[in-house]
């Protein structure tokens, strides 16, 4: 029996080409099972983010309405000072002064909860950000592996790795926090 060495090539070929497929195979399993599980996380954060900005919402409507009340408690000491002095006009000067200051403190108070509200809303639209570049460069990476399966160019499979590490750096940095936020990429694509 004779070896045929065009028959070995393209055996060795075949076996080349099917363990490119399942290396493509195997990272795309990894990569679509990374990317759920970031979803949810980042699922959560988006709503987490709307509940910030109606809490955002709510509490400068009602620094609008206290702001409102001191205004008109203000008013009505102004009108008050033009009044004849009586018992009454005192006793009035004196709940609208209580009234302005009341609605001052309270009006201050909710500034400061509409303020930290808009904080926790840009602390959650960065991780927001972190889990959206992930998605895009896991999905590039994706497309890229279906390239190389298509192509059977081991290079490329090699070139496909870049946007899935990057995928897998920023999605690990959304699910456990880290500080890391290519400004100038988010702000490209937003």
């Amino acid at each position: 029996m004779e070896i045929d060495p065009v028959e070995l090539s393209e055996s060795s070929e075949r076996d080349g080409h099917s363990r490119l497929n399942m290396w493509v195979a195997i990272t795309v399993a990894l990569l679509a099972t990374f990317m759920g599980i970031c979803k949810v996380k980042d699922d959560n954060i988006v709503q987490n983010m709307q509940q910030a900005q109606a809490d955002a919402i709510d509490h400068w409507n009602f620094y609008q309405a206290r702001n409102i009340r001191q205004e008109i408690a203000q008013s009505a000491l102004a009108q008050l000072s033009l009044a004849p002095p009586s018992s009454t006009r005192d006793s009035a000067v004196v709940r609208y002064k209580a009234l302005a200051a009341d609605q001052a403190a309270k009006k201050d108070s909710l500034r400061l909860q509409a303020e930290q509200d808009r904080a926790n809303y840009n602390a959650l639209n960065f991780r927001d950000d972190q889990f959206d570049l992930s998605d895009t460069l896991i999905a590039l990476a994706i497309s890229l592996l279906a390239m190389t399966s298509l192509t059977r160019k081991r290079w490329l499979f090699w070139i496909a790795m870049v946007p899935t590490v990057g995928g897998f750096v920023m999605g690990l940095a959304g699910l456990i926090g880290l500080h890391i936020h290519p400004d100038f990429i988010t702000g490209l694509l937003s």
